[in-house]
């Protein structure tokens, strides 16, 4: 035996030696590989070992493990795995949870192994064999397949399906929460699918479907599972453990948020005390948002110290507490609660309590609501919960509704309060009125005295204090004795009307019940004067103020003094109605402004404000306020009147528009519209106001209220206007809807004028008329030719005979010179109107035409020159004729009384044949231009017989005859002796030519 131990240890040190010799070349394989898998978990489990000799010597080793899926082995995972070995000789472990359901794919496992140990070379020892966990993908089974089966993964996270056709089947598409599809890859085999969803979302409904469409050959199926994804368990909040009744212990929390797992994935609580090693319960969350309760009863243990755990499939949380029992009481609410020995002002409440099998010190709380909705609180002493306590309350209002409840809590350690009782509704007993009423009147003179209206409303501090309200009025002279008058009115009136006379009243009013009366409220109605009216009250004289509104309310200030110890302001919140409700209200002596408010206000209603002085009960009159909360722009427009037009003006009126309080603000004035046709503003001392419509008006503004009538001037005659006339108030005016259209008169001014010019005219025009003929000789004498003329042929003349001068047979007979002293020659020519004189002529020289016994005329002459004819001079320069175109016609008789002579002095003819006049022939052609023809076509009165021409018994010497030129439409004149005298002086020195017609 001793032989073989030392042999056994030779051997092994010889064996030792070797391995330290030959360390370089030591390896130690894996061996006893053996692979696994957790479907649950999606597990892969590796077990292998190696030689013992590695573990006797306890090496350092470090493991190389790869993991493959597929037929072609690919590597999908590689993890250096190190530990010490042990001399115990244990199994090596190593575990991998795989993203792909290892029901989808074989996976393989291989290992190789190094010494890490300074004594060994760090060389790897060669590969072990692939050691193979089969999936369904190689199986021979028709069914299909999807994996992984009704997985729970957390939200965000990332899952891999696949999906596993079987035998003779094709995989069409795979379906996502049935919205979203996903076909194989067309270059791999159609059998399997594999798909990953990233990041994926929690699902209002519990589990999300996942479908695989598999078609065959017999026929199409569908292979479905449920992906369930939601959040770990949140820590438990709010934990609360308490008693009511010392003999159990309840706990309350609240689960915290929603992990969105449902059913059986949903969270799970345990409550476990370490101190008894006891879990008291296993809760399950029914509700994220419901609190979730756990009771237990107690023993001896009054001391605890629990840990309250939360889990679901995604993981765990824990909470630790530790508490007392004693200082945990939650007492229940007060129960029976009841009033007994009330009183006006008092009451004393009774209750009971629990726990009444072990008694424990409470206190109690008693919440008094009043009717106004004001809470009073009162604790009691602390009593014993197995008592019948009660509590007196005072203070109280009489005749007055009050609600109790009542809650308790522990005296000792107090921690929260029980709930509240059953609330106790109780009314306390009468008592007399308390307070004054305050009291206001409105004074209305009548025939022989007043009515007096008087209004009451309670004071802050007046109190009914019971039932059967009535009001007691009662009324008295003040400085004369009288006897004292009363009415009663019932508590459902606020007001009501006195008659009383002139002189001064004292008058009270107090409120009463069945008990007694308050305290009586007091004025002083002071005396009326004789016209009704009272002294030192309601001046009606003085003039109202404006004041200004807001939406809110009217602001009103007046001026404060030392004179009155208050003041009063009254109105009406409906001033257009019958009942107006009228209000007043009181302030202090040192109070100048208020601003008052009421929900009857309403905008575009005019409220009248009186404020008054208080002194010692009786009230004067300061003044009267108006004033709107908000203006608005006028209902009604002016009807504007048309009251005077002229050319240039149009005078507009609106007397019958009103400015008073059924306005829906004040009137500051009116503003008045004039549209022209050019719809262009251009009148003067008007603005200009844009319509919307683009068009444009001319606006005048009328600030003043009162004036109700405008001029509006500077329009043109004789045309079209429209006008409009409109009010405006604080808040505008309303937009234009009507006009006046009116047209102006036509301007007389403007035809003065042209009547100055035509009247003349016409009348001119009426004379011209009326003495056209010698209108038309004077200014527009007939030219005719002088070629033809024939005025010195007197062919068809007759004495004595109806017949009429004919122009075309007047042809000049004989021509007879007189007084002739020398010769003169005369060369005529009528066609080219040329004059030569070869002589001057020195004396005029008479032609005479006498009437023979057959009544011809002849020519004689004063010298014995035979008589000569010559054509008509029709023609002279104007400039030698001047202005003077008269001529002269006389008419002599020598010896025989019947002869008349007619002789015709040319004297501007003859003018132009003197020494001074005669021009030459150059002269008298470049002056041409400016001769001027007189006709010598009419005769004399051609009309007038020859045998009417007059005859005188004494010889005339001369005859005056004025061209037709000049006379108008009478050329003949006859005239008398004297004119004939003075205008032989004038013409004495002119040759002079007498011309008549004759017959032939």
């Amino acid at each position: 035996m001793d032989n073989f131990m030392l042999w056994t240890i030779f051997l092994y040190t010889a064996l030792c030696f070797s391995i330290y010799q030959g360390q370089e070349i030591q390896e130690f394989p894996p061996t006893f590989l053996k692979v696994s898998k957790n479907l649950p978990l999606q597990r892969l489990l590796v077990e292998w070992d190696v030689s013992d000799f590695a573990h006797k010597f306890e090496l350092e080793m470090v493991f190389d493990i790869q993991v493959s899926r597929t037929e072609e082995m690919n590597v999908v995972w590689t993890e250096y795995y190190n530990t010490t070995l042990s001399k115990l000789k244990k199994t090596l472990h190593w575990s991998w949870d795989s993203e792909l359901p290892l029901e989808c794919m074989s996976h393989s496992v291989r290992i190789r192994s190094m010494v890490n140990d300074e004594r060994f070379s760090k060389l790897w020892s060669r590969w072990s064999q692939w050691e193979t966990v089969l999936g369904l993908d190689t199986s021979d089974d028709n069914t299909p397949y999807i994996f992984p089966e009704d997985k729970v993964v957390e939200e965000g996270s990332n899952v891999t399906f696949c999906c596993i056709g079987g035998k003779d089947s094709r995989i069409e598409y795979l379906l996502f929460n049935y919205t979203d599809y996903y076909y194989p890859d067309s270059n791999t085999s159609q059998q399997n699918m594999v798909i990953t969803m990233k990041k994926v979302l929690h699902a209002e409904v519990p589990g999300i479907p996942v479908f695989c469409k598999i078609s065959g050959k017999e026929n199409k199926k569908y292979s479905a599972t449920l992906l369930f994804v939601g959040k770990p368990p949140y820590e438990p909040e709010d934990i609360s453990c308490d008693t009511r009744d010392i003999k159990t212990l309840t706990c309350t929390w609240n689960p915290g948020k929603n992990t969105y797992l449902y059913g059986a994935h949903s969270t799970k609580y345990h409550l476990f005390e370490r101190f008894s090693q006891k879990t008291f319960c296993y809760q399950e969350t029914a509700h994220y948002l419901e609190p979730i309760h756990c009771s237990w009863a107690i023993d001896q243990q009054m001391i605890y110290n629990l840990t309250l755990t939360a889990q679901n499939p995604l993981g765990k949380r824990s909470a630790n507490f530790v508490l007392d029992v004693a200082h945990r009481v939650h007492p229940y609410p007060p129960s029976d609660l009841s009033v007994e020995h009330m009183k006006a002002t008092e009451v004393s409440l009774y209750w009971r309590m629990q726990p009444k099998y072990k008694a424990i010190k409470l206190l109690c709380q008693i919440e008094n609501r009043h009717p106004s909705g004001q809470v009073e609180l009162h604790n009691s002493s602390p009593v014993q919960s197995n008592s019948y306590p009660h509590l007196t309350l005072g203070g109280l209002q009489p005749f007055t509704y009050y609600n109790f409840r009542m809650r308790c809590g522990a005296a000792s350690h107090f921690w929260k309060w029980s709930e509240w009782s059953k609330t106790l509704r109780v009314r306390t007993n009468e008592a007399a009125p308390s307070g004054k009423l305050d009291v206001w009147r409105e004074v209305t003179p009548v025939l022989g005295g007043r009515n007096v209206t008087l209004f009451w409303k309670p004071l802050p501090d007046f109190r009914a204090n019971g039932g059967d309200i009535s009001f007691e009025i009662t009324w008295e002279k003040l400085k004369k004795a009288s006897e004292l008058e009363h009415i009663s009115i019932s508590a459902l009136q606020n007001s009501t009307t006195i008659s009383i006379d002139n002189h001064s009243y004292k008058i009270s009013v107090a409120a009463r019940n069945n008990i007694n009366s308050s305290l009586p409220s007091v004025m002083i109605i002071s005396r009326a004067t004789d016209n009704g009216a009272e002294e030192k009250v309601d001046r009606t004289d003085l003039e109202e103020e404006r004041v200004n509104g807001t939406v809110d309310g009217i602001y009103i200030s007046w001026k404060a003094t030392n004179a009155f110890d208050g003041y009063i302001v009254d109105w009406c919140n409906f001033p257009r109605s019958q009942h107006c409700d009228f209000q007043w209200k009181r302030f202090d002596f040192n109070t100048s402004s208020c601003f008052i408010k009421s929900a009857a206000f309403m905008p575009g209603v005019r409220y009248n404000f009186r404020v008054y002085g208080s002194l010692a009960n009786e009230d004067f009159f300061l003044g009267k306020k108006v004033g709107y909360t908000k203006e608005l722009a006028p209902r009604l427009n002016p009807q504007g009147e048309i009251a005077e037009m002229t050319s240039h003006t149009v005078t507009v009126t609106w007397d019958s528009y009103p400015v008073n309080e059924s306005q829906p603000g004040f009137i500051r004035g009116y503003h008045v519209y004039v549209k022209t046709m050019e719809e262009e503003c251009s009148l003067k001392g008007s603005a200009k106001h844009a319509l919307s419509d683009g068009s444009v008006l001319c606006k005048y503004t009328i600030e003043n209220p009162e004036e109700k009538r405008y001029v509006v001037k500077d329009l043109m005659p004789e045309t079209t206007y429209a006008l409009a006339v409109k009010a405006y108030t604080g808040g505008g005016e309303t937009p234009i809807d009507a006009y006046i259209n009116v047209d102006t008169l036509h301007d007389s001014k403007i035809y003065l004028p042209v009547l100055l010019v035509i009247i003349p005219f016409v009348v001119i025009t009426a004379v011209c008329f009326w003495k056209i003929k010698w209108v038309k000789d004077c200014c527009y004498p007939e030219i005719p030719n002088p070629n033809k003329s024939q005025v010195l042929s007197f062919n068809g003349l007759k004495l004595n005979s109806e017949a009429v001068l004919k122009l075309s047979d007047c042809i000049p007979d004989t021509v007879v010179l007189e007084n002739t002293s020398e010769a003169n020659t005369l060369q005529l020519r009528s066609h080219g109107t040329i004059l030569e004189s070869e002589s001057k002529v020195i004396n005029p020289s008479w032609v005479y035409f006498i009437q023979n016994e057959v009544g011809n005329l002849m020519c004689t002459q004063s010298a014995p020159e035979a008589c000569t004819s010559f054509e008509n001079l029709a023609y002279s320069s104007q400039t030698a004729l001047g202005s003077s175109l008269y001529q002269n016609l006389w008419m002599s008789e020598k010896s025989e009384p019947q002869l008349s002579i007619l002789l015709y002095q040319p004297q501007h003819y003859i003018e132009i044949l003197s020494e001074d006049t005669v021009t030459s022939l150059r002269e008298i052609t470049e002056r041409e231009g400016s001769l001027r023809y007189i006709s010598q076509m009419e005769v004399p009165r051609s009309e007038a017989k020859l045998s009417d021409l007059p005859h005188f018994t004494e010889p005339i010497e001369h005859s005056s005859y004025k061209i037709q030129t000049v006379l108008g439409s009478e050329l003949v004149t006859s005239t008398s002796d004297e004119g004939i005298q003075s205008q032989d002086s004038s013409t004495s020195s002119n040759s002079t030519a007498l011309l008549l017609p004759g017959r032939h």
